[in-house]
């Protein structure tokens, strides 16, 4: 084991989730909206309302795996005059006042724009645990594998009920931290229910050595975290986060954060509470 696997953030806070009995929750909100001073500040109520790890997406012009109410968010953000090394001020402004593990979840091209090296040093410097990054794949990652190792940074890798046993193993493998399991082909957004494919995606990675998965997409209450707190280590919330700031500000998220987390458990709930 390297340094940078011993230190892993996100695989201590989820650890520490699983240790209380519990799932982790995960929470993601795009850097910028609806100010970068916003971003931070619904951020700190994410990690003291029960969120455990915080991912902060950076704004993308041509955002493919995004629904309409996180695209209409970045597109704010970007219009506001957002710049890519505003994420390290989130970033720092969060880690310097919670525990959470804070992730920065991002298309590859920004990172390579302002360089692999430099993005990693200044997302270490600002208390950063790593990167989750949709549009890059292992074996095209050499880079940022190097950089990760050097600064001690998670990288949490995607995978799908598309990603062949071959593909899931590579994946699995090239992680740190934790894997992130895409519960359904699309575009992120609320749904009404959760795919039953996020539990085979699961397993699979699993199967395939994986110790943390954390399951994505589409979910959006605490029904949907508790049906998946049953299966995976971890629990992420998007679209509904970035819909309360929007209609209620970071009091908004701090109240859907406090009753997202009551699905965590995974004992001691009666029929009745479930």
């Amino acid at each position: 084991m390297t340094t940078a696997q011993a230190t892993s953030k996100s695989a201590a806070a989820i650890d520490k989730a699983r240790a209380e009995g519990r799932a982790a929750l995960i929470g993601y909100l795009p850097a910028g909206y609806p100010s970068v001073e916003e971003t931070i500040a619904a951020g700190i109520a994410l990690a003291e309302n029960g969120a455990d790890l915080i991912e902060i997406g950076i704004p993308y012009s041509d955002p493919v795996m995004d629904g309409q109410v996180i695209q209409a968010a970045t597109t704010e953000a970007l219009a506001k005059g957002f710049s890519v090394s505003q994420v390290f001020d989130v970033v720092q402004g969060i880690t310097s006042r919670t525990d959470a593990a804070v992730l920065v979840m991002t298309y590859w091209n920004p990172v390579v724009r302002m360089g692999v090296d430099e993005f990693s040093r200044r997302l270490a410097e600002a208390g950063g645990a790593g990167l989750i990054t949709p549009d890059l794949i292992p074996d095209e990652a050499a880079e940022w594998m190097d950089a990760s190792d050097k600064y001690g940074l998670d990288r949490v890798f995607l995978v799908a009920p598309s990603s062949t046993t071959e593909r899931m193993q590579r994946t699995v493998d090239a992680s740190r931290g934790f894997v992130y399991a895409v519960s359904i082909m699309g575009v992120t957004g609320a749904r009404t229910s959760v795919s039953t494919a996020a539990k085979d995606v699961v397993a699979a990675a699993h199967a395939a050595g994986a110790e943390r998965v954390c399951v994505g997409l589409g979910v959006s209450n605490a029904g949907q975290v508790r049906e998946i707190a049953a299966y995976a280590e971890g629990v992420i919330v998007g679209t509904a986060l970035v819909a309360a700031i929007r209609d209620g500000g970071v009091d908004a998220v701090a109240a859907l954060t406090k009753d997202l987390s009551a699905g965590l458990s995974r004992t001691g709930l009666t029929e009745e509470e479930a």
